[in-house]
């Protein structure tokens, strides 16, 4: 497992960077808690771009677009959706409804290298920390493509990032308070079938983000514990990195158990130097580092992976979704 004093930040003044993405250019793409995007260049320069207007989105997870924009989910109180962020601040909606009803509080966005949106709903329950318990499975993903949009996969146990693996064409999804790692066969016309579990965590283990390696292996991140954990082809696990502070897992976890977790129970960060640690992506050369996002700390942390990375769809050039919102 890789010492603490191994990893190193990146940025300053980040505002809740709970996704970040890594591109072949060396910038990265960080989530905006105050309405939209902030870059962060090889040389550290950080560029920030919110949303013009009244409205500004509470983005949670991102992707690139394809025309040098990004897609964003707001994760509002309330209310969801993703809308299209331009480069210049210009903001519209691309997906606010599915199924006639309107979307919830919208956790992920992921676009594949056929241009179809994928977009998970945690749970449809508000206030969405009611959603966080073992009995409740009721969050959902949305296909967006050339067809229109529509759910796909339901009755998840709160859905959290989901990715097309760019080799297998399967699709991954955390289930965070199902604690559990899925996958699902994707046919030609974007359904999905044949859930498999790929692993399951255990205590104090809350799955949020994931990303592939080049061996076949799929990282997961854990908020709560700080632990990143690589999952290998044949089912096993290897803790990679861990910031975890025992009595705070303890306290979560009966927190879990009893169905009385609140938000004091995940806006807490317990460990020695990472903030409960988020999404997780591979970037710098030869995708060999691995850089976290993060639920309550101001910077990105970065530490060397050990392994490549597997160069996602958007790495050097995204794809431009097909499906556009009416």
């Amino acid at each position: 497992m890789l010492a603490l004093d191994e990893v190193r930040f990146l940025g300053e003044g980040l505002a809740r960077p709970e996704c970040v993405l890594a591109t072949a250019d060396g910038r990265l793409h960080v989530a905006d808690w105050r309405g939209g995007v902030t870059l962060i260049a090889p040389d550290g320069a950080q560029t920030t771009v919110l949303a013009k207007g009244a409205f500004q989105p509470k983005p949670n997870g991102l992707a690139l677009s394809g025309d040098g924009g990004w897609l964003l989910t707001h994760l509002g109180d309330e209310d969801g959706g993703v809308y299209k962020l331009a480069p210049d601040g210009e903001l519209t909606p691309f997906l606010t409804e599915v199924d006639g009803a309107p979307l919830p509080p919208t956790n992920y966005v992921h676009v594949d290298g056929a241009g179809r949106v994928w977009i998970t709903v945690s749970t449809r329950i508000r206030p969405r920390i009611l959603g966080c318990r073992p009995d409740y499975s009721d969050g959902f993903i949305v296909l967006a493509d050339r067809n229109g949009a529509r759910i796909v996969a339901d009755g998840l146990g709160f859905t959290n990032e989901c990715l097309i693996h760019p080799e297998t064409g399967q699709l991954f999804v955390n289930e965070t308070f199902a604690r559990r790692l899925s996958r699902f066969d994707v046919a030609a016309d974007g359904g999905l079938s044949n859930k498999t579990t790929i692993a399951e965590f255990g205590h104090g283990e809350f799955p949020d983000g994931l990303t592939f390696d080049a061996d076949g292996g799929v990282w997961v991140t854990c908020i709560v514990t700080n632990r990143v954990i690589r999952i290998a082809p044949d089912g096993s696990r290897e803790v990679v990195l861990e910031d975890s502070n025992p009595e705070h897992a303890d306290w979560v976890e009966e927190a879990f158990l009893a169905s009385q977790m609140e938000r004091k129970h995940l806006d807490t960060a317990a460990g020695e130097r990472l903030l409960n640690i988020s999404s997780l992506a591979f970037g710098g050369p030869g995708l060999s580092t691995a850089y976290l996002g993060c639920l309550q700390g101001s910077q990105i942390a970065a530490f060397p992976a050990g392994r490549k990375g597997l160069a996602p769809y958007h790495w050097r050039n995204a794809p431009i979704p097909l499906f556009k919102a009416g």
